[in-house]
C-alpha cells in the first residue's frame, strides 16, 4: 500500500506538473508566480539546508508568518526530512509564542517579517530554547549573527553541501503515522493545547473532500484563512493534491480587491467574510429607488426558487425560466461578477453561518458548503456539498469520521481524522476521550429527522468570534479580574465583531476611590454610571490587557450596579459564574454595546 504522506505527495505533484504556475504572491503590486518544478527545488534545497543545521527526525519546527509560498514550502521541507511542522499564528504577541516554542520545544522558527523577527529575537536572546531563526522577507533588516539567516540562504546552503542522500533515506522511513503539524487551540481553561494531526488525518480529509466536491488542475483557490489555522492548513493541502493553483493572500483585509484580479474558483472562510460581502451588497440595494430594490428582491426569490428546483429535480416551468432569464442576466450574474464571476463553491466554517446568508449566495449560482469541526477531527466531521445539502445546518458526517450525540447532547466523534493527541499532555489527551474511545467536542448538537447535524449550543465557554478565531474568556476574565476594584467580569462576544465585557465592580474599593478624587454621588447606580469611573475602569483594564493580540481586548464594557446572585441562578453555591444564565439576563445590556 502506498504510503499517505503529504511530502511524498507534493514530490508527485511537482514532477507531474513541472513548468506549470503553482502558487502566486503578492509583490510590488503584481502576482509573482512560482512553478510546481521551482517550488519542488525550494522544497528539497531548504530541507537539505535543515539537515546542516542539524535537525533531527521528530523535532518540531516553528512556522510564525503571514500566508506566503515560503511558508508552505518550507513546511514541506520540515514533512520531507520527518520533522514536525508547528504552527504560530503571525498575530501572536511574545507571551503566547514564547508559550508555544517552550511547549513545542521548538529549536528552529521561520519567521515572516519585521513583527515575527523581533518577537523571535526577544526569545533567542532571552535564551528561550531557540537555537536558529531563519527570517522569510529579506526587507527585514537582522542582526548579524551566526543563528539568524535568511531563507534565501539556505535556498543556497544547499550548493555548498550534499545532503539529498540523507533527505531520500528520511523519506523511505516516513510513515502515514508520522505527525504531519503541531497546532495549538485555546481551551476553556489553562494553557492552549498542541493537536498532533498526523498525515494519515489529512488523507482521511482529502479522500472525504474528493468524494463530496470537484477539484481539479483547472481550479484557482485564493488562500485567505491563516495557514495557521487547521482549517485553512488543511484545504491548502487538499488543493495541492488535486494540482490546483493557490494565491496566497497575505493582507486579508485585500481580499475582496483581489476576487477581481484572481477570479478564484474556490475558497475557504470563515462566516464573517460572507456575511460581510452580504450586508455591502444589501446596503448598496438599499440606497436605490424603490422600483430598484423590488426588481433586487424579486430576482433573489427567483434565484432561489429556481437553483431549489434544479437541486431536486423537479419539473420548471416555462413561466420560471423566463423569470431567470430576465434575473439572472440582470441580477443574479452581477452578485457572481462582485467575487469574481466564476466561483464554483465556497467552504465555510469555524462558527455557523445563518441560512439566509447561505440562500442569499445560492440564488446567484455560489454554493456555500457549511460544515462543522474542530482543529481536533483535523478541521471537519461533517459538512454540506452539492450532492446533498441543508441551509442552516452542518451538513452530513464525511466518511471515514461518524458522530453521536451524547445523553447530555455533546457531540462525540471518532474515526480516521482524529488527533494522534495533545503534545507532551497525556492528561489532557485521556480526559478528552470517553471510556470506549470517542472524542468529547464540547459542544451541544442534535441530527434532524433527515440525518443533518445542527449546532445548538456549546459546552464549553470558548468563544468563537466574528473571524473565526477562537477565544478562551476565561484567561481574559482571569487577567483582568485580579484587579483590586473588580469583583467580577464576563466577557461576551461570541459571533461578535469585536470582544465586550460586563464588570461588577469590588464596590468597597470603589466607594474609597471615589472619596479620594472628590466624586460625589447619590447612589451606586450613579456612581457607576459616572464618565469619570467609566473612564477608569477602562485604564485599568487596557493596563491588565496590554499585551494580549486585538482580537482578545476587550472594547467596549458595562459596569454594572450590582453584583452576581445566587438566587437568579447568576452563581453556583461555590460562587462559581454561570456563564450562560448571566449571558440571558443581561441580553440586553450586552446587545446594546453591540448596537443592536
Amino acid at each position: 500500500m502506498k504510503t499517505q504522506h503529504l511530502s511524498l505527495m507534493i514530490r508527485e505533484q511537482c514532477a507531474k506538473y513541472g513548468e506549470r504556475n503553482a502558487v502566486y504572491s503578492r509583490h510590488l503590486s503584481r502576482w509573482k508566480p512560482v512553478t510546481w518544478k521551482r517550488m519542488g527545488e525550494h522544497i528539497q534545497s531548504i530541507a537539505e539546508a535543515l539537515i546542516m543545521l542539524g535537525v533531527r527526525e521528530g523535532e518540531n519546527i516553528g512556522f510564525f508568518a503571514h500566508n506566503c509560498p515560503e511558508l508552505v514550502f518550507s513546511e514541506y521541507s520540515a514533512m520531507s526530512i520527518r520533522a514536525v511542522p508547528v504552527s504560530i499564528y503571525a498575530t501572536s504577541t511574545e507571551q503566547q509564542a514564547d508559550y508555544i516554542i517552550s511547549d513545542a520545544e521548538i529549536g528552529v522558527v521561520f519567521a515572516g517579517g519585521y513583527d515575527q523577527y523581533q518577537i523571535a529575537l526577544q526569545l533567542l536572546q532571552a535564551g528561550k530554547g531557540l537555537r536558529k531563526i531563519i527570517v522569510i522577507d529579506d526587507s527585514v533588516a537582522i542582526q548579524q549573527h551566526p543563528d539568524i539567516l535568511y531563507y534565501r540562504d539556505l535556498l543556497k546552503a544547499d550548493q555548498k553541501t550534499d545532503f539529498s542522500g540523507e533527505v531520500e533515506k528520511r523519506l523511505a522511513r516516513a510513515t502515514t503515522e508520522d505527525t504531519a503539524a503541531i497546532i495549538y487551540t485555546s481551551g476553556t481553561t489553562g494553557e492552549p493545547k498542541g493537536v498532533m494531526i498526523s498525515h494519515g488525518n489529512f488523507f482521511v480529509q482529502f479522500n472525504a473532500l474528493n468524494d463530496r466536491f470537484p477539484m481539479g488542475e483547472q481550479d484557482v483557490d485564493l488562500a485567505f484563512l491563516p495557514l495557521s489555522h487547521a482549517y485553512g492548513k488543511g484545504s491548502g493541502y487538499w488543493v495541492q493534491s488535486r494540482g490546483a493553483t493557490v494565491y496566497y493572500c497575505e493582507d486579508p483585509k485585500k481580499v475582496i480587491d483581489y476576487f477581481k484580479e484572481v477570479r478564484p474558483t474556490y475558497m475557504v472562510s470563515v462566516p464573517q467574510f460572507y456575511e460581510t460581502i452580504y450586508s455591502t451588497i444589501i446596503s448598496r440595494i438599499e440606497k436605490r429607488s424603490l422600483p430598484v430594490r423590488k426588481f433586487f428582491y424579486w430576482s433573489l426569490r427567483t434565484g432561489k426558487k429556481y437553483r431549489y428546483k434544479k437541486y431536486r429535480g423537479e419539473p420548471i416551468s416555462l413561466l420560471l425560466r423566463l423569470k431567470q432569464y430576465i434575473a439572472y442576466p440582470l441580477v443574479l450574474k452581477r452578485i457572481r461578477s462582485f467575487i469574481g464571476g466564476r466561483l464554483n463553491f465556497f467552504s465555510s466554517g469555524g462558527a455557523m453561518l445563518s441560512r439566509e446568508i447561505e440562500e442569499f449566495f445560492f440564488a446567484a449560482k455560489i454554493f456555500i458548503a457549511q460544515g462543522y469541526g474542530l482543529t481536533e477531527n483535523s478541521s471537519m466531521v461533517s459538512c454540506n456539498y452539492p450532492g446533498k445539502f441543508k441551509f442552516g445546518t452542518a451538513g452530513t458526517a464525511i466518511p471515514g469520521c461518524e458522530f453521536r450525540i451524547d445523553d447530555d447532547g455533546e457531540i462525540l466523534t471518532r474515526g480516521g481524522n482524529l488527533m494522534k493527541g495533545y503534545y507532551r499532555n497525556p492528561e489532557a489527551t485521556a480526559a478528552a476521550m470517553t471510556a470506549d474511545g470517542w472524542f468529547r467536542t464540547g459542544d451541544i448538537g442534535y441530527n434532524d429527522d433527515e440525518g443533518f447535524l445542527r449546532i445548538t449550543d456549546r459546552k464549553r465557554d470558548v468563544i468563537v468570534s466574528e473571524r473565526g478565531m477562537t477565544i478562551a474568556p476565561q484567561g481574559i476574565e482571569s487577567l483582568v479580574g485580579q484587579d483590586h476594584y473588580i469583583e467580577h467580569v464576563i466577557v461576551a462576544g461570541d459571533r461578535r465583531e469585536y470582544l465586550t465585557a460586563l464588570i461588577v465592580p469590588a464596590f468597597d474599593a470603589l466607594k474609597e476611590y471615589a472619596r479620594s478624587e472628590g466624586i460625589t454621588w447619590t447612589s451606586i447606580e450613579d456612581l457607576a454610571g459616572k464618565p469619570e469611573i467609566h473612564e477608569f475602569y477602562r485604564k485599568r483594564i487596557d493596563m491588565h490587557s496590554d499585551y494580549l493580540p486585538p482580537h482578545e481586548k476587550i472594547h467596549r464594557f458595562t459596569i454594572l450596579p450590582h453584583g452576581f446572585s445566587m438566587k437568579n441562578g447568576e452563581l453556583t453555591p461555590t460562587n462559581k459564574i454561570r456563564r450562560s444564565s448571566i449571558e440571558k439576563s443581561y441580553k440586553d445590556i450586552i446587545d446594546n454595546m453591540y448596537g443592536e
